[in-house]
């Protein structure tokens, strides 16, 4: 039996979905229920119960059109809709709900959302990946399961009309319910189950939706499921999870990337400690198995290591020198001076740098950053008599894990249950990077000691391995006119992308990922060139939120106010006149304008007494828009940040109130990194190992968020990371009209500054 050992409560097997649905045949589907009693009829709206048939039948169907591998309706009414995204705070189980909720007429408050396993229905980002990330997980998913909410509703109907023996045209429904017009007679969804069990699934495509004019839920401000059960204590992450004999285990990351186990020599005094149970070596590091985890963890830190360098030539793992310092690096990336390869281009930007009344150059930089998620990673392993295998781990890509593992272990597909709990905040932190995720660690002590194993990295561990956002420098030329308006821009970035630290670097081609936020800029900025000089980081490298635009929409957008007061131009008017054919951001630009309560520079004296200054800022990340204006004013040297005003316009929405709680834990964030985070290496090692050196924004230092939702109706964008990109150049921007200082790189707490 399973238990959760925050209240002791049983789990069964159902809580933590183990396999892929059962494709049993086109007009049957298996019944099984989470909790339900034997037998009970319910419409078998799929129910993931076999490992080893993982993979059946599906190879086939397109992702997302099978009903039954989403949708459960029991004899209560209740339904359990399998989830092909992770919910980590972002609201998505909310969202999928309201979707499906709105096509199957179903109060989404009666829905039970959990993850959906690894299995090919749920590969949803144009039919071949299923990642939560990227901001895609609502945008890429919302026509189809639209379509599946108004399949399960079309089969409903059908088994109501057979009920009832009247033509499925004298039927309607309401929440939970078929009506027959004539007779008033209602009939729940639940007691339909039996009637339905032998209908097929219609053709998602030939379903009729709803008109948007009489959605009853989609777009509306629906209060969150997951909250009460997180409030109360009762969500369950991966490092809550227990297995009956499970046992702990803590380890000692060597100090530096590339380094192996060479002599452990202490072994014999520390496996004496008290509960120790067994010392291990692992891939550069050396783990303690103990039936409690602090003793584990005690004792791993004990351990002392003679460490040698890996003889291991695999490019996918890096080697950190021991002299390598992050304050160098970045130097070296300033000083690159070749022209990169160019990623986009308009015009001829040299020959307008030539004929430009005034040419402005500078070099901005920004800083190595770590997630910071507040869950450490942690992995529960456990081999079963049957020589399946499962696993429950923080992940935002069941599959991938999933496929990563079977070649691990040498295991097939089907027998690998991947159990995806709620996540503890990831920001990227939880995709496949090498020697940065613990799973690999508990498969092999799971097969050393032969029991489940489930392995929890300390801060400390994880602060030596989790991978860091990119650092880069780029170097720009801008070119004005004899009005000073910018004709020609130049940016060359050195840096080296997430995607191509991962899967190694193509000398004839570029990582987008590297350069979104300089690329892709839509000012009216005739002439300009954006390009990359790839440098290789000693660091593993990762995703970050908002990825590229985390750091380039910084770079780019300070710099245009840079050529703004070279020109003598207001930047909040620069931009409107380089939007003036834009009309969607001239619209949002506006919109930041007016909630602000009008655009005034600065510096100008506040209500209580203090000097402040706005900076403004944009960013189209994730196929959203969103524009930021930042008021500050300076204490004994550091900067406050008292209002942060943000448009956000992501074409059209599904959930208000999740979307202003995502712009405004985005803004914390992004302050976060533009006022204090930073990953210092000195010597190949980072400085900080906890959160006492690697200061986070705290609840006192976080300004008024105040968030407009524009819905454009164009395509549906992202709504989880395009909040951050714009806060950075908006509160360096004030921060530079305050102080008269130009403010070239992050953190701010870095700089000295005066105002």
């Amino acid at each position: 039996m399973m238990t959760n050992n925050k209240d002791n409560r049983p789990v069964t097997r159902e809580d933590f979905p183990s396999g892929a649905p059962v494709n049993i045949s086109r007009r049957r589907f298996l019944l099984a229920s989470a909790g339900a009693t034997a037998g009970a009829l319910v419409l078998g709206f799929g129910l993931p119960i076999g490992p080893a048939r993982a993979a059946q039948g599906s190879e086939q169907i397109t992702p997302g059109t099978r009903v039954p591998a989403f949708l459960e309706i029991r004899p209560d009414n209740t339904i359990r809709l399998q989830s092909p995204f992770v919910e980590g705070g972002q609201g998505v189980f909310t969202a999928m709900a309201q979707i499906v909720g709105e096509e199957l007429d179903a109060d989404p408050e009666s829905f039970v959302v959990e993850v959906a396993p690894a299995g090919s229905d749920y590969l949803l980002i144009n039919n071949k990946i299923r990642i939560t990330g990227g901001s895609n997980s609502v945008r890429s998913s919302y026509s189809t399961m639209r379509k599946l909410g108004a399949s399960a509703r079309l089969m409903l109907l059908q088994a109501a009309a057979g009920r009832l023996n009247v033509p499925i045209a004298q039927l309607k429904t309401e929440p939970g319910y078929v009506i027959n017009t004539s007779s008033g007679e209602k009939v729940s969804y639940g007691s339909l189950a039996k009637d339905a069990l032998d209908l097929s699934v219609p053709d998602g495509n030939s379903v009729e939706l709803r008109d948007p004019s009489t959605f009853r839920w989609i777009g509306k401000p629906l209060k969150r499921l997951d909250i009460l059960d997180k409030s109360t204590g009762k969500a369950i992450y991966s490092i809550d999870c227990t297995v009956e004999g499970m046992v702990q285990a803590a380890v000692q990351h060597a100090p530096r990337l590339g380094l192996d186990v060479g002599r452990i020599l202490n072994e014999a005094d520390v496996s004496a400690m008290k509960g120790v149970m067994s010392v291990h070596r692992l891939p550069g590091a050396v783990a303690v198995v103990a039936e409690r985890w602090w003793n584990a963890k005690i004792a791993a830190e004990a351990l002392q290591v003679e460490w040698v360098k890996r003889d291991d030539k695999d490019a996918k793992y890096r080697y950190m020198p021991d002299d390598f310092s992050s304050a160098a690096f970045s130097d070296r990336l300033a000083n690159e001076e070749s022209k990169g390869i160019t990623a986009e281009e308009e015009g001829d930007v040299n020959s307008a740098l030539s004929d430009a009344a005034t040419v402005v150059e500078a070099t901005y930089r920004n800083q190595f950053l770590h997630h910071g998620q507040l869950e450490p990673p942690s992995t529960l392993a456990r081999f079963n008599e049957d020589g399946s295998l499962d696993i429950w781990m923080p992940n935002q890509a069941p599959e991938q894990f999933q496929s990563t593992i079977a070649k691990i272990t040498g295991l097939e597909a089907s027998q690998i249950n991947i159990h995806s709990p709620m996540l503890g905040g990831f920001f990227g932190r939880h995709f496949l990077y090498p020697e940065a995720n613990p799973f690999p660690q508990a498969i092999q002590l799971a097969k050393e000691v032969g029991r489940p194993v489930k392995v929890i990295w300390s801060r400390e561990e994880e602060f030596l391995r989790d991978p860091l956002r990119p650092m880069a420098a780029v170097r720009f030329r801008g070119g004005l006119d004899a009005d000073g308006m910018p004709v020609a821009i130049e940016a060359i970035s050195a840096t080296e992308g997430p995607t191509e630290s991962l899967t190694g670097h193509n000398p004839d081609s570029l990582d987008p990922l590297a350069l979104e936020g300089l690329t892709g800029k839509t000012y009216a900025i005739a002439d300009r060139r954006i390009a990359q000089v790839y440098v290789k980081t000693p660091a593993m490298l990762a995703y970050w939120r908002s990825v590229g635009h985390s750091m380039n929409d910084f770079f780019y957008e300070t710099f245009l106010d840079e050529l703004a007061d070279k020109g003598s131009q207001d930047p909040y008017e620069l931009r409107l006149k380089l939007l003036k054919d834009n009309k969607r951001l001239t619209h949002l630009l506006k919109a930041v304008g007016e909630l602000s309560g009008g655009w005034k520079r600065g510096p100008f004296t506040a209500e209580d007494g203090t000097t402040r200054a706005r900076g403004v800022g944009m960013a189209s990340p994730f196929g959203s828009e969103t524009a930021a204006i930042a008021e500050v004013s300076m204490k004994n040297g550091q900067v406050i940040v008292h209002d942060i005003w943000e448009a956000i316009d992501p074409g059209s929405i599904v959930n208000p109130a999740i979307i202003e709680a995502q712009v405004k834990s985005a803004a914390a964030l992004g302050l976060s990194q533009i006022l204090m985070e930073e990953v210092i290496y000195e010597k190949g090692e980072p400085a900080a190992r906890n959160y006492d050196l690697y200061p986070i924004l705290r609840p006192d230092q976080m300004p008024n968020v105040h968030v407009r939702v524009v819905e454009s109706g164009a395509k549906m964008g992202g709504v989880g990371e395009p909040g951050l990109p714009p806060v950075l150049p908006a509160v360096a921007n004030a921060v530079s009209t305050l102080t008269g200082q130009r403010v070239r790189e992050m953190p701010l707490r870095k700089l000295r500054l005066e105002s």
